[in-house]
């Protein structure tokens, strides 16, 4: 069974009991979930390791929690403490998914994955998409890079991982904490535990708002800071404050969009909110709205719709806003692995 679902049911976030099949093949899917684990943990399965230390970033939920902000900040800190990190991706719903890929600026979204173009565009850095990741960890590491971010690989245990960061969604948190079908999670709430980093993504920063500290025992809070919307037809971009006060149409295809229009709100902006799947592949039809508001999208969306888009559609980036004492516990630990490796 997958860990994605293109739309939530609704029993797993808002309090209503899971239907009795649905537990029923929660038990089954958490007995195979348990057996895979024992057998990568017994050795019976191999794991393999890229010659450089790997970083996963993932989650227990299915669905986003805001991971690929995380990856991008990430890639950052460590290009700019003097690594030379490369991502390795799955590329969640590409075509011709069999097909090892280098991820450039420039490269069809169709082929790349949503999220791997974005990174790509972001960093510019080295980014590959396998749906083996340790395949996609090695040829990394092949070409020069010191350290692999492994971009929504919690659960892809045949790649030997290094430090382990779980983003949690601080609104939705575990949801029912039951496993899937019958709630969101991939794997029990137990295996948070064993994890390096707990990086809570408590929202959108608005400004004035003071930098978070931990959001609890163990546990790093992560804000989304928005300042800017950029033109999908490219040209000036525009302060977000130029929207306050006014109307738009908002165009979110993430794991939680209420989380995107809740940010527009907080600066005072009037929302019209259009959600899709995550994932959802844009089609002309779904960005016409019956009036002229401007369209403000994520940057996610925003790398799908540029065939599509008119004068009046941008792309509101975020970026990922952590405690500094996070990026020093994170490098500390990196470098002793540099250091000492296991």
């Amino acid at each position: 069974m997958s860990g994605r679902t293109r739309t939530p049911p609704r029993w797993w976030f808002d309090g209503a009991a899971p239907p009795l099949w649905a537990r029923a093949l929660a038990g089954v899917y958490g007995s195979a979930v348990a057996m895979r684990r024992g057998l990568y943990a017994r050795g019976l399965r191999r794991r393999l390791r890229a010659d450089a230390p790997v970083i996963v970033i993932g989650n227990l939920i299915a669905g986003g929690s805001g991971k690929t902000p995380l990856a991008i900040a990430l890639v950052e800190r460590l290009r700019a403490a003097g690594w030379t990190p490369g991502v390795a991706s799955r590329g969640y719903g590409r075509d011709r998914a069999e097909e090892a890929l280098w991820v450039e600026a420039g490269t069809p979204v169709e082929l790349s994955g949503d999220e791997p173009l974005l990174i790509a565009r972001r960093t510019g850095v080295r980014v590959r998409v396998d749906r083996d990741r340790a395949a996609a960890a090695r040829a990394l590491v092949a070409t020069g890079c010191d350290v692999v971010v492994c971009d929504d690989g919690l659960q892809h245990y045949r790649l030997r991982r290094d430090l382990e960061i779980e983003v949690i969604d601080g609104r939705r948190r575990y949801g029912n904490g039951l496993l899937i079908p019958a709630g969101p999670l991939r794997e029990p709430a137990a295996r948070s535990a064993d994890v390096a980093f707990r990086v809570v993504n408590a929202g959108t920063a608005v400004p004035g708002e003071a930098d978070a500290e931990a959001a609890g025992f163990g546990e790093w809070s992560m804000r989304l800071h928005s300042t800017r919307a950029l033109p999908l037809l490219g040209g000036r971009a525009l302060s977000l404050d130029a929207f306050t006060g006014k109307r738009v149409h908002a165009v979110a295809g993430i794991g939680d969009p209420e989380r995107f229009f809740a940010g527009l709100r907080a600066r005072g902006i009037g929302v019209v909110p259009h959600a899709f799947p995550d994932h959802h592949r844009y089609v002309a039809d779904d960005l016409r709205f019956g009036s002229d508001l401007p369209v403000l999208m994520t940057e996610k969306d925003a790398v799908k719709c540029a065939a599509l888009a008119g004068e009046r559609h941008y792309s509101v980036p975020v970026d990922a806003q952590l405690p500094e004492a996070f990026w020093v516990a994170l490098l500390d630990r990196l470098q002793a692995l540099r250091t000492d490796p296991r």
